[in-house]
């Protein structure tokens, strides 16, 4: 788009180059073919000067266009990086998790973000989907047919496995939830994140929210140096099994290590029963509301103890 261009070659935009800018923009972008509107927006993530409005425009757009704008913008406030990750959807909400220089006060809106099941498929991979099917021609070929035999077999597997794994829960007592319980894509990307930093203090904090527990049931799991409690509660909230490996790495070095084909994080893992872990954990999270009253973990914590780094 020339209009971006042109905008590019101002080092210092005026008021009214950005008021200008602003206003021939947005229709232009709008009408503009998807790979003209992916190189403006390439282009404008790395200005230092693009205009509010246009700022939030394009952190509107569909995730497949705005991420590189939400992952390296700097004319992104916190006030408006929490404004798309609540109204935008879990997505959205990853990629803001990406920025290298989050403030503490958009960490703990993306913290306390609850974000529903429906949310965990991105919304890209329906439409992607769409034009594939209707291109599709309407005489199918055998590999066609075999590949749908294929899925029916893989589906049917799934179903079962499903009704094994619900009827495991049959004989839960009706207040035990924790089955259900599991982190959104953000909860665990920011788990994920503290880990890669080293961050023990924040992971606690985020883990603790993720559990709805106290601050100190989730430094508790942490302390156990084997690694063990933390593996147990990773399982219980459904974290990804190579995410699980490595946030357990991070943090405890020994798992790092091989143990035949696997690391020892990898074996830990995979020795532990998802549902006997959603139950310890259960009972984890019932000893730590008698003791703490549903304590949550503090958004006012003192300074040192949110943001300090454990090695």
């Amino acid at each position: 788009m020339a209009t971006v261009t042109n905008f590019e070659s101002v080092s210092h935009p005026s008021k009214t180059d950005l008021r200008q800018f602003a206003e021939l923009f947005m229709p232009l972008f709008n009408a503009s073919t998807e790979e003209a509107k992916r190189e403006a927006i390439a282009a404008l993530s790395q200005h230092p000067s693009v205009p509010s409005a246009v700022a939030f425009f394009i952190a509107c757009q569909p995730i497949s266009l705005a991420a590189p704008f939400l992952i390296s913008s700097k004319c992104l406030d916190d006030d408006t990086l929490i404004t798309i990750a609540r109204t935008q959807g879990a997505a959205h909400a990853r990629a803001i998790v990406r920025r290298e220089d989050l403030s503490p006060t958009v960490i703990d809106a993306l913290v306390g973000l609850r974000h529903a099941e429906d949310l965990k498929r991105p919304v890209e991979e329906t439409t992607v989907a769409e034009p594939q099917a209707a291109a599709m021609p309407e005489v199918q070929t055998m590999q066609e047919k075999t590949d749908r035999i294929a899925a029916a077999s893989a589906l049917e597997e799934e179903m079962r496995q499903q009704i094994k794994q619900m009827a495991r829960h049959l004989n839960r007592p009706e207040s035990d939830v924790l089955g259900l319980r599991r982190l959104s894509e953000v909860q665990e990307a920011l788990l994920v994140r503290f880990a890669r930093e080293r961050n023990a203090r924040q992971f606690a904090v985020a883990l603790a929210d993720s559990l709805s527990s106290s601050y100190w049931l989730s430094e508790r799991i942490m302390l156990d140096i084997s690694g063990a409690q933390l593996a147990t509660t990773l399982v219980g909230l459904g974290m990804e099994f190579s995410e699980a490996a490595f946030v357990l790495q991070c943090f405890y070095p020994h798992l790092s290590a091989a143990e035949g084909d696997m690391s020892r994080a990898e074996a830990l893992l995979d020795r532990l029963d998802t549902v006997e872990c959603e139950e310890r954990l259960e009972s984890w999270r019932r000893a730590d509301s008698y003791t703490h009253g549903r304590e949550r973990p503090s958004r006012s914590a003192p300074a040192a103890q949110r943001t300090g780094t454990q090695g």
